[in-house]
Parts: C-alpha cells; sequence; structure tokens
C-alpha cells in the first residue's frame, strides 16, 4: 500500500485533479467494512472561479476548503446527494478537487460508483466525514493503484455548472467504463 504524502495535496486543484486519476479512494465504513474504488473522473474548482463554492469567502459552509490540502470537503446537493472533495493548495487558498465517478476493482465496468452521488453513496461517505484530514486513523484516505499507471487523460469542461464553463477542469481517464457522462 502506497499512502500519499501531506504535501502531496498542496498543490492548485488544476494540477492535482489530474494526477488523482488512477488512485485509490478508500473509506472504512461504520460497521467496518474497506471499501474502495479507483479515481477515473475528477473536476478542479479554483478560488477566482465563479463555480467555486469558495469563491465568495468563507461561509459556515466553505470551511473545509480553506484548510491545507489533504483535507476531506463533503457537501450535500438536491437535498439527497453527497458529493466529496479533496481540498488542495495552501491554508485559506479556498480550492479544492471534486472526485466525480471510481472504477470498482471487483467490477470493473460496474457504472455503481460513476457520478459524485452514486459515488458517495457506494462508499458510505455523508456530512460525518466533512472536515476531516485523509488518513488512515480517520477512515478515509488514498493510495497509489497498482492497478492503473500512467492513465491517458482527456481534459473537457466541467458538468451540471452554469458559470465558468469556458474552463476545461474536468479530467477522466479515457476509455473507462465508469466516468459519469461522456
Amino acid at each position: 500500500m502506497n499512502l500519499l504524502d501531506k504535501d502531496f495535496f498542496k498543490q492548485n486543484a488544476t494540477e492535482l485533479a489530474p494526477k488523482l486519476l488512477g488512485m485509490t479512494l478508500c473509506h472504512i465504513t461504520p460497521i467496518g467494512t474497506l471499501k474502495k474504488g479507483i479515481i477515473v473522473e475528477t473536476e478542479a474548482y479554483m478560488p477566482d472561479d465563479p463555480a467555486c463554492h469558495a469563491a465568495k469567502g468563507k461561509t459556515k459552509r466553505t470551511l473545509p476548503m480553506f484548510e491545507e490540502g489533504g483535507i476531506s470537503y463533503v457537501y450535500l446537493i438536491y437535498g439527497m446527494y453527497y458529493c466529496f472533495n479533496i481540498v488542495s493548495g495552501e491554508k485559506n487558498s479556498g480550492q479544492a478537487v471534486l472526485i466525480r465517478a471510481l472504477q470498482l476493482p471487483e467490477h470493473p465496468h460496474s457504472k455503481e460508483a460513476a457520478g459524485p452521488g452514486k459515488l458517495c453513496r457506494y462508499l458510505e461517505i455523508n456530512k460525518s466525514q466533512n472536515g476531516i484530514q485523509l488518513s488512515k486513523e480517520n477512515k478515509l484516505w488514498l493510495e497509489k493503484s497498482p492497478l492503473i499507471s500512467n492513465p491517458e487523460i482527456v481534459t473537457t469542461t466541467r458538468i451540471g455548472i452554469s458559470a465558468g464553463k469556458e474552463n476545461l477542469w474536468r479530467f477522466y481517464i479515457k476509455n473507462s467504463n465508469s466516468i459519469s457522462k461522456k
């Protein structure tokens, strides 16, 4: 198992997002089950980006985004779906990477974790994981994956936003069957 160093997350979201592709996201559920998947799709959100939650400054909701990189940022959308983000950059920078889709090692063609809400439902990530340091001690961490190395990456526009559409900050592994949308 190759755990990532905390300094790895201190880079800007636009640099970190493609580097997360091929990494394994791991979570130990409340009943002790280890669930994991390989990250196959991400989106970057920068502080000056109108689509970024932190663009208007610190709020109760966005406080984790202003922590040092390597912290989780989990929020609820549409009153029913959680989205999992990894905070990036230096403290007070207000940026993060949305993890959009996972490929499940035991079911590589499954769409069970293809989309931010599905991913959180599969891994059993919810608001209780918001604002925690990614680590084995906190039961939520990243590992380098031996299954995917040097993936071919597609760069495109982000999904489901109305502002900042011109930024090509969505990244996914080419030919992955587990991305949320082509």
